[in-house]
């Protein structure tokens, strides 16, 4: 089997287990915690405090990976010329952008909903759910290379937006680059 082909499979099956393990990775995280056998216990409410304090923190954790892996393996791979066509290494910098595209999308969505836990950060997010919409498809445009200045620059503004919405409401994210296991959903 010639090297390409095996690049490509790869590449394919990387692709594909991103796609099927971030379906799982939007499930509504009360949702899940709360879910389980018919005979199992209901939990009782928690206070108010101790559901602001779980959202930012959820929120914070959340946009930190989505920052981290935008900057980790898109902005900085982008900025380097990794994704230019001869550049050493690029199959696998696009590859490895396609997956934390998806990620960072996945996390921010996530971070979005853990932000309406709590009334101050749901405020400061919610102008912000129109710009995490439009990245939608930035995975798929990383993978195929066909990512250019305007898509790394409008997720760099998102990204930013998300961090001054959080610091504005006491929730201050820093970046936190996932491992490759979280990246691929494993």
């Amino acid at each position: 089997m010639s090297r390409s082909v095996r690049r490509g499979a790869a590449a394919l099956l990387l692709s594909s287990t991103l796609l099927l393990s971030t379906a799982a990775c939007g499930a509504d995280t009360t949702q899940s915690l709360n879910s389980g056998s018919a005979a199992a216990a209901t939990p009782s409410a928690s206070s108010t405090f101790e559901k602001q304090k779980l959202a930012k923190t959820r929120f914070v954790a959340n946009a930190g990976l989505a920052a981290g892996a935008a900057y980790q393996w898109i902005v900085k791979p982008y900025k380097a010329g990794k994704f230019k066509k001869g550049a050493d290494g690029r199959t696998f910098a696009m590859v490895k952008a396609g997956l934390a595209g998806a990620f960072t999308y996945n996390r921010l969505k996530a971070a979005v909903n853990n932000a309406k836990g709590d009334p101050l950060l749901s405020k400061a997010v919610a102008p912000l759910s129109s710009g995490i919409d439009s990245l939608k498809e930035l995975g798929t445009k990383l993978r195929k290379g066909e990512v250019d200045a305007a898509d790394v620059g409008g997720l760099e503004g998102v990204i930013n937006g998300i961090k001054d919405a959080g610091k504005s409401a006491g929730a201050e994210v820093k970046d936190k680059v996932p491992s490759a296991s979280q990246l691929t959903g494993g």
